[in-house]
């Protein structure tokens, strides 16, 4: 189970940051050296993350893993990708913002 949650996850971010590095910094074949250097932070961070079976978005942990200027950097991206989900994968987006909502009452 969490090694599919895992995959999972990483399959995400991946999308997520390629996503927004296509879309502002003009990539197309590969990431740029920032973006590659978030993914690669980000794996680390999801394949150490000690609540891995029960979380849902790392979002909503009350733990923030993740260093304060990587944070900034992946809040941007989500901030930009998120939004843009509804037309990439329409399902797992309008399964997170059901799950956020529930999860923050």
């Amino acid at each position: 189970m969490n090694d599919l949650k895992i995959k999972k996850e990483k399959e995400m971010v991946l999308f997520m940051i390629t996503l927004f590095c296509y879309k502002k910094h003009k990539t197309s074949a590969s990431l740029c050296e920032n973006c590659n250097s978030l993914l690669s932070y980000a794996y680390e961070r999801i394949e150490h993350c000690p609540f891995m079976k029960t979380k849902t978005f790392c979002s909503n942990c009350k733990t923030h893993c993740y260093n304060p200027s990587m944070r900034e950097k992946i809040k941007e991206v989500m901030a930009f990708s998120g939004p843009r989900m509804l037309l990439y994968h329409p399902l797992t987006a309008l399964s997170h913002l059901i799950h956020s909502k529930i999860l923050r009452r």
